[in-house]
């Protein structure tokens, strides 16, 4: 594990290299084998679907009937479990649409305005979307919760799955499809890697389009979504797992090596960080993960992720502590400190933050309400978590009187013009030269009428005098 301290001559140039992690393993012969893999499935849909079913999960469907799953499935799969997994399920999933219904959408109310014209946006659902669960050699449930809860609550018409059976049978996981029950999807594919993201990007005879895929996988498909992306929309490129841990002198140390190893557990490539102003926390801490490691079923995967991928680093103060937490950008921060709830407002940049001692980053990750598919690699500088908002798409509305258009006319024409976009400006002149034209021809016989009626007194009155 990297030991840092602010203090030595070359902390900034050594914490650089920590916050420059992310996804390398998304080079080029992954690229290219993506590439080729989504091309293949573009091409041949089915046909290419089986086959790769065949050499990189080891099993074979027979035909691609064979690669789905319905409702009737899912219901089975429920119904098969023990009773505490079943409530367990369900409460996940209710917490999670309770939270994503208080969601508040980017609406902007109509509102007509001086000029006249009545300007809105609305929010619309996506018709169809497709997660990508990942699978094979685990069982996430929680990611189809994660991502099918707020899709529902987002109203998504179709919900589709795409997760890979096991290898080398291509047997299904029933919390899994137990999940797909709780969470309204309506088909699953045992599908995985770059085919599943191309076969739902492009389609097959059997795996419907999709609009947008969400949802983590490995580098192949992390690369395959940039591949597809402009096809379908996507929601982020899925980097390892990681943490940041910000800890203060009087925080528990098995607490933090526990959140840590949480993290460390998922993949070799997950990245466990910890920040803190004591040296003494830092080796407690330290001392702590070696303990629990020793009885850790996944200690050879936590091991090799501490070792390799972590860091210990030692700041000056608090203060230093929480700078350094927000250039890191992390996917899941965890502040064990003294008032942490008020270090909240000091961050701006994290995926997730989990506030004291008693908020762990692990009820995150399977029921406290938010989704937890978030930014990861740093990425949490611009990127946010997965919500109902991404399953939406705004429209805008524009609704402009005659008058509105008229009064906003030589304005449009003074901008379309600096640009050299003539066509747009006699657009808006058709309009208001008609309108012009119109208004014209209403007001002539107006003003002839009005003109006759009155000449005629003083024509009665010079034909009077005449006759005096």
């Amino acid at each position: 594990m990297l030991k840092l301290d602010s203090r030595d001559p070359g902390f900034q140039e050594a914490w650089a290299r920590v916050c420059a992690r992310g996804s390398d393993e998304d080079e080029a012969p992954v690229r290219e084998a993506a590439a080729t893999i989504v091309a293949d499935v573009r091409a041949r849909g089915d046909l290419a679907l089986l086959e790769h079913t065949r050499r990189h999960d080891a099993w074979d469907p027979g035909s691609a009937a064979g690669l789905a799953l319905g409702p009737a499935d899912f219901a089975a799969a429920y119904r098969g479990l023990p009773a505490a997994a079943r409530r367990a399920l369900s409460l996940a999933a209710r917490r999670i649409a309770d939270f994503h219904r208080r969601e508040t959408d980017a609406r902007v109310p109509a509102r007509r305005d001086a000029a006249g014209a009545t300007l809105s946006q609305v929010v619309r659902p996506l018709e169809r979307v497709g997660l990508y669960v990942p699978g094979g050699t685990a069982r996430y449930p929680s990611s189809v919760l994660m991502t099918a809860v707020p899709a529902r609550v987002a109203g998504v018409r179709e919900i589709v799955v795409t997760s890979p059976g096991v290898k080398g049978s291509g047997e299904m996981d029933r919390w899994t499809l137990a999940a797909c029950h709780v969470a309204g999807v309506a088909r699953l594919f045992k599908v995985g890697g770059a085919q599943a993201v191309a076969a739902l990007a492009y389609g097959t005879a059997t795996v419907p389009a999709v609009d947008k895929i969400c949802g983590p996988g490995n580098a192949y498909v992390a690369a395959a979504k940039r591949l597809v992306f402009g096809r379908v929309d996507i929601d982020m490129i899925a980097g390892p797992s990681e943490i940041l841990v910000l800890a203060d002198a009087a925080a528990d140390p098995a607490e933090v090596a526990s959140d840590l190893l949480a993290q460390a557990e998922h993949d070799v490539r997950a990245v466990s960080v910890l920040v803190t102003p004591s040296a003494a926390l830092a080796r407690a801490a330290l001392a702590a993960v070696e303990r629990q490691l020793a009885d850790l079923p996944r200690r050879e995967i936590a091991g090799r992720s501490i070792e390799e991928r972590g860091a210990v680093v030692v700041t000056r103060g608090l203060s230093e502590a929480v700078r350094l937490a927000d250039a890191f950008a992390p996917e899941h921060l965890a502040l064990h400190a003294r008032g942490a709830a008020g270090l909240v407002k000091r961050i701006s940049r994290a995926g997730a933050v989990f506030v004291g001692s008693s908020t762990p980053e692990a009820v995150g990750d399977y029921l406290a309400g938010p989704s937890h598919v978030l930014p990861t690699a740093g990425t949490a500088r611009f990127a946010s978590p997965l919500s109902v908002a991404t399953f939406r798409r705004r429209m805008s509305v524009l609704d402009l009187t005659p008058a509105a258009l008229a009064a906003l006319a030589p304005s449009v024409e003074a901008l379309a013009r600096a640009e050299g976009l003539e066509g747009h400006w006699r657009a808006v002149e058709v309009r208001v030269a008609k309108r012009a034209s119109a208004r014209a021809r209403r007001v002539a016989p107006a003003k002839a009428k009005a003109a006759g009626a009155s000449g005629a007194p003083r024509a009665r009155a010079a034909a009077g005098g005449a006759r005096r």
